[in-house]
């Protein structure tokens, strides 16, 4: 593949042939807004937030569709780029709710942000708007289709990254808005609760319903970890607030996983604070149950092994292994039966 040469905002760069714009302009360390835009989902250039100027073009062009020529010479912040970029904020916010006070997204919202940075206040354009009762009949999403601004990012991760193709856009015009199974809600649905369209949603439309109220984004320490119902070994992000779990987000980094994780990784985190929790190891004595140091409990079991192999044999003893393990923690747990326990007696949960 050939290279070619091209100049933003005075600064020359040589990347691929095929390279778009806003990627030339990201290896450069430049910025371009853009809220329809994910480097994982195919290109829409429905925003048009990232339009650019680009010389011996007349229009203003997206540059997330835009594929780099030689010789380019790309203006990302002109008066002419910066002027059409706030007027397509007017009109976003022309019907979108101005909560942001209250709204659970304040301070992570894409639409927020660039509302900021280009000095957009209040709304220039006064008509209808719309009023859309808020979705919250499922145990996991809020849907508010008041602050959906169609970027259409939740119908291309459902159908590309999913493949379940359960929402869609619906209707024309000024009453264009994304459904979901012909205007059904997610709890009448095919919706599995992945929460890719979570994940990717850039303003308050989508919203993880446990963590409403919980704590603001900025409130919030993001612990990084590895999800620990399978072995396939997602990561994602523990929202902690005061010590304690709050929700789980998705990290953009993880290398198993990216931004994508399955309704168990995403939403069942409840069990961490559950007050039937077991935190502590119990052994049996005097035929009950009480609370014991590790050391304690895997003394007791290694005494236990030793005994029985004793008695019985080595052939007497089986281990099952679990998929809620590691890759790791199985090896070892395989590799403990047959060099320490002596047999091949082991087998997994998810054999069959």
């Amino acid at each position: 593949m050939s290279n070619v040469t091209l100049t933003i905002d005075g600064k020359q760069i040589t990347v691929p042939e095929g390279t778009t714009v806003i990627q030339a302009a990201e290896k450069l360390g430049i910025n371009i807004p853009a809220l329809c835009y994910d480097p994982e989902l195919s290109l829409s250039g429905s925003c048009r937030m990232c339009v650019v100027e680009i010389e011996g073009m007349n229009n203003l062009p997206t540059s997330c569709t835009t594929v780099v020529r030689e010789g380019m010479n790309v203006k990302t912040k002109s008066a002419a780029v910066v002027e059409s970029r706030k007027m397509i904020l007017e009109l976003l916010i022309a019907d979108h709710p101005l909560d942001c006070m209250t709204c659970q997204k304040n301070g992570n919202c894409l639409l927020q942000q660039y509302a900021y940075e280009y000095d957009v206040k209040e709304i220039s354009f006064q008509g209808i708007r719309h009023d859309y009762p808020i979705e919250t009949d499922n145990p996991f999403i809020v849907r508010d289709m008041n602050k959906c601004i169609n970027c259409g990012k939740c119908v291309r991760v459902c159908s590309e990254i999913q493949g379940r193709d359960v929402l869609n856009f619906a209707y024309r015009g000024f009453d264009t808005k994304i459904t979901v199974d012909l205007d059904l809600t997610l709890a009448e649905s095919d919706c599995i609760f992945c929460g890719s369209c979570v994940a990717v949603c850039p303003t308050g439309a989508l919203l993880e319903k446990n963590m409403i109220g919980k704590g603001r984004s900025y409130e919030v320490k993001k612990v990084k970890t590895t999800c620990s119902f399978c072995a396939v070994g997602c990561n994602f992000d523990l929202n902690v607030k005061d010590g304690k779990v709050i929700g789980v987000t998705s990290n953009p980094t993880s290398a198993v996983n990216g931004k994508h994780l399955c309704v168990k990784g995403r939403f069942g985190h409840d069990y961490i604070h559950n007050p039937n929790r077991l935190t502590t190891p119990l052994i049996k004595k005097n035929g009950e149950f009480v609370e014991a140091t590790w050391d304690e409990a895997l003394n007791l079991v290694a005494e236990k092994f030793s005994e029985i192999k004793k008695e019985y044999g080595n052939e007497s003893i089986g281990v099952l292994s679990s998929a809620r393990c590691t890759n790791e923690e199985n090896y070892l747990m395989q590799k403990f039966v047959r060099a320490v326990i002596g047999n091949n007696n082991i087998d997994h949960c998810a054999r069959t």
